[in-house]
């Protein structure tokens, strides 16, 4: 699903490319102002919390890593790193950290849209009109995107399939009020006014996707497992905290998400005992995982 990075985009494990590798790159300090936003970003919300929490860390140790830009007559644009340079702005440093490439316009959509894969919290209408841009934009087949950016066909197909779905949909999509795999299951009604009906019943009861499946194949969602109250639980047995997630979990959590170009969820039972929970969905993203896990 999350494909390769931009160092295997770029060429940095397979010999490089007409522009040249990362390694090689051009390293500027720039100012912020002389840097120009990327046209294909196809991110369009970002989290003015994390934003400022990142512009914190660029007043207390400075930007460790650099951005990627491309020379634009004599101003630069930006290739990746969008929200390194939102935070440096919010921050108020006057230069940071670039690293130089000479690429066209599809090498920087590809890259935008790599950049962007990596991280978990891009929305599944944001990934499928990224994706659609880009075959309006450049031409070429599902498949040569696919291979082009390192993943999986039907990553592609079925992504770009929510697009099918009516505008209301796709908005509850982008407002999380239902996942991709929701509207995945939805696709699998035929009728507009049957998919429409169920549509609402996954909204106003809540359903979860195994419900909205069940919804699609049978008429009926399953019914949801009986809650335990703390109470009634087996002494031996632990049961989630109360208060949430803790700080620290969530901390780690967002630190495995990064390292691993995956998604991961870590559920607490207790503040000592949980599981660790890392998605994949192709055998290429499985074994891509496991290599880093294996430290490879």
């Amino acid at each position: 699903r999350l494909g390769r990075g931009l160092a295997a985009l770029l060429g940095t494990e397979d010999g490089g490319f007409e522009g040249g590798s990362l390694e090689t790159a051009e390293l500027l300090h720039l100012a912020v102002d002389q840097i120009d936003p990327n046209p294909f970003q196809p991110r369009r919300h970002f989290n003015p919390e994390d934003i400022a929490a990142l512009a914190d860390s660029l007043r207390q140790h400075g930007m460790l890593q650099p951005i990627l830009v491309r020379p634009l007559g004599d101003r630069y644009q930006l290739i990746a790193g969008e929200r390194r340079l939102r935070a440096g702005i919010e921050a108020h440093l006057h230069d940071i950290p670039a690293r130089v490439l000479d690429l066209d316009d599809q090498r920087v959509c590809e890259l935008a849209i790599v950049e962007n894969l990596q991280r978990e919290d891009l929305n599944a209408i944001e990934k499928a009109n990224a994706f659609r841009n880009y075959l309006n934009t450049f031409g070429g087949t599902q498949d040569e995107l696919a291979e082009r950016l390192g993943l999986h066909r039907s990553t592609v197909s079925n992504l770009l399939r929510l697009l099918e779905l009516p505008d209301e949909f796709q908005q509850a999509i982008l407002a999380d009020r239902i996942s991709s795999g929701h509207a995945k299951a939805l696709l699998g009604l035929e009728d507009s006014r049957e998919r429409f009906e169920a549509f609402e019943r996954v909204v106003n009861e809540k359903l979860s996707v195994r419900q909205t499946e069940a919804l699609v194949r049978d008429g009926e969602p399953t019914p949801a497992k009986p809650r335990i109250r703390k109470d009634d639980a087996h002494p031996n047995e632990p049961t989630a905290p109360s208060s949430g997630k803790l700080p620290h979990f969530i901390e780690f959590e967002g630190r495995l998400k990064e390292r691993l170009g995956a998604s991961v969820l870590i559920r607490a039972k207790t503040p000592e005992r949980g599981q660790i929970v890392i998605d994949f969905h192709s055998v290429e993203e499985f074994e891509r995982v496991a290599n880093l896990l294996r430290g490879a």
